[in-house]
Parts: structure tokens; sequence; C-alpha cells
């Protein structure tokens, strides 16, 4: 397994100057709400246009867009639910494994990932924290060449559900 350094941060990912930066969409990739919106918003119409063309994806699918005016080159869209639906563990855990894939892919070393399925999904945090570190550690021992991944939450109760997560997969000795 690659060194990796994995950090968790409470910011907004569209100012992270990575190489991909993650966005839990929903199937349509419709980015109406939320961090996805927020990412059009920051990113440009590109991002939406570059989307539109790609959709509809599976749920638990992964695809990459440019990322236009982000300060990132790529962004990866995860389809967590349906438009306006809930989510599941299944998603999630599918979502993130394919973003993980697709980040390989397309050679990204550095990769900001969201906390799948707690905004509009109304996905608990701690349980999307475990899944997402399970699918990362799973990732890793399966060789990667990520460098860095970043955790990137907004708000105290999402960095400690993150942080957490984190804690207990280094004091299985998985992560260094």
């Amino acid at each position: 397994m690659t060194s990796t350094s994995i950090e968790v941060l409470d910011t907004d990912i569209t100012t992270l100057a990575l190489d991909a930066i993650a966005n839990a969409a929903n199937t349509r990739l419709a980015h109406g709400g939320g961090v996805a919106r927020a990412i059009v918003r920051r990113g440009g119409q590109q991002i939406q246009t570059e989307s539109n063309a790609l959709a509809p994806i599976a749920l638990g699918e992964a695809v990459l867009t440019l990322a236009g005016a982000l300060p990132c080159r790529f962004v990866i869209h995860a389809a967590t639910m349906e438009p306006g639906g809930p989510t599941s563990a299944e998603v999630i855990r599918a979502a993130a494994r394919s973003t993980l894939r697709c980040a390989e892919s397309h050679g990204v070393r550095s990769l900001a990932l969201v906390a799948f399925g707690t905004g509009v999904g109304g996905f608990p945090l701690q349980c999307a924290a475990e899944i997402e570190m399970q699918e990362l550690e799973r990732h890793l021992r399966a060789g990667s060449t990520l460098e860095r991944v970043v955790f990137c939450v907004k708000g105290q109760m999402a960095r400690s559900a993150f942080e957490r997560a984190l804690a207990a997969e280094r004091s299985l000795r998985i992560f260094g």
C-alpha cells in the first residue's frame, strides 16, 4: 500500500486546489442544490453542460468532468440518490468505490471527498463517514497512486464524525 496523506477539513470544497473533488450528485446529474450547485456556480456552466452530456447515470456510478474555473482539474460526480430522494448505505458504498476507481483511472493523485448522502439524501453522518473510510481503506490496500485524500466537510458535527472514523481506522493500523 502506498503512503497516502489522509485528512479531514471543514472548508469549502470549491476552494481546494487538488487534482479532483467529488460531488454527491443525483442520477440525472442536475446540479441544482447543495454542494453540487456551489460547484457549478463557482466553476461555471461548463460543468453542468458536460454533466448533461453524461447523464443519466446509475445509482453508485461516478463520472468525471473538467472543473471549469475551479482551482482543481476535475470534478467526479457520484450518483448517491435519485433526484430529491433518500439514499442508503449500499449506494454510498458504491459511490465511494466508484469515485476512487474513477480518480485512479484518470491519474488523480490528490482527491477531496464529501460526506456522501448526508445532505439532501438524509443519511446519518457517522455512518457515511465509516462507510467512506472503509472504502478508502479497501482501495488503498488494493494498490493506489493516490498521494492525498481530503475529506471535505462542513460544520463541527461532520468534522467530528469523519475524524472519529479516521481515528478508528488508524487504531486498526489500516492507515499510517
